[in-house]
């Protein structure tokens, strides 16, 4: 197999620890204490039953509308389901834009460490993420700053470079046909980097994303951060880790995903 020329990255999960589980969480909160506290008794939801797990099965990975419209299913909640799906998403998005403007969220030092290494190796990279607010992370996020409390001197960076900007291709957040589990937006990317699906890698932490990669015909790599490695390894993940440190740089340069022996 030829070497890697494109690697497609999730932003939510992969390279940031985002707001996104605690709003949807709490925004469905706040209804169910609130608006729509008389169809509370109607529905399986209850605090505690809203979990990481939830989160990771049922929305993780899915445009917003489509998230939410999971979780309204999942607690079945009844009703006018357009009505409550647009307020559900109304709020939430309301809740993590507020949360990313007061730094609620923190980026992964081996998902940067390990998108710093990928470019310096020639292999051009993108963001992919249905997410709309992806691009607030990205922009707050100082490469430079990173990469000298590390220690690291990659030729790739400059002063005051964002991780928005280290980007050789963007689709995150744009309004596809079909979301994930369907390789739209994977398959866009490449085309925008230049490469075909064979050659291009993705780096994903939810199943649906794993799935949209394997209809693409590309590699993926399950960064597994929610203690859900078994989830992304049936969703078809080539290697399946806990932190992006563990992957065998060397191999990309033969096309290969590995684990990197200790």
């Amino acid at each position: 197999m030829p070497a890697f020329q494109g690697a497609i990255f999730d932003v939510d999960g992969v390279l940031v620890d985002s707001p996104h589980e605690k709003a949807w969480r709490e925004s469905l909160r706040e209804l169910m204490e609130g608006e729509w506290n008389d169809i509370r008794g109607q529905t399986t939801w209850s605090p505690g039953a809203f979990t990481s797990q939830v989160y990771q099965e049922e929305m993780s990975g899915k445009p917003r509308l489509s998230g939410a419209r999971a979780a309204l299913e999942y607690f079945h909640v009844p009703g006018d389901d357009d009505l409550r799906l647009a307020e559900y998403a109304a709020r939430k998005q309301k809740m993590v834009v507020r949360l990313i403007e007061a730094g609620d969220f923190t980026a992964y030092p081996d998902a940067l460490r390990f998108i710093i290494a990928v470019k310096d190796t020639g292999i051009r990279i993108a963001a992919a993420s249905s997410s709309k607010n992806a691009k607030l992370f990205l922009r707050k996020i100082r490469l430079d700053t990173f990469a000298q409390q590390q220690g690291i001197t990659p030729a790739s960076l400059r002063p005051g470079l964002t991780l928005l900007n280290f980007f050789d291709a963007d689709v995150s957040g744009r309004d596809f046909t079909h979301g994930k589990p369907d390789p739209e937006m994977f398959l866009t990317a490449a085309r925008e980097l230049g490469v075909a699906p064979d050659a291009a890698m993705v780096i994903e932490d939810a199943a649906a994303g794993v799935e949209a990669a394997k209809a693409g015909h590309m590699a993926a790599i399950g960064i597994a951060r929610a203690q859900d490695a078994g989830l992304l390894a049936r969703a078809g993940a080539d290697i399946v880790v806990t932190t992006l440190d563990q992957v065998d740089r060397p191999a990309l340069a033969h096309g290969r995903l590995a684990i990197r022996r200790a």
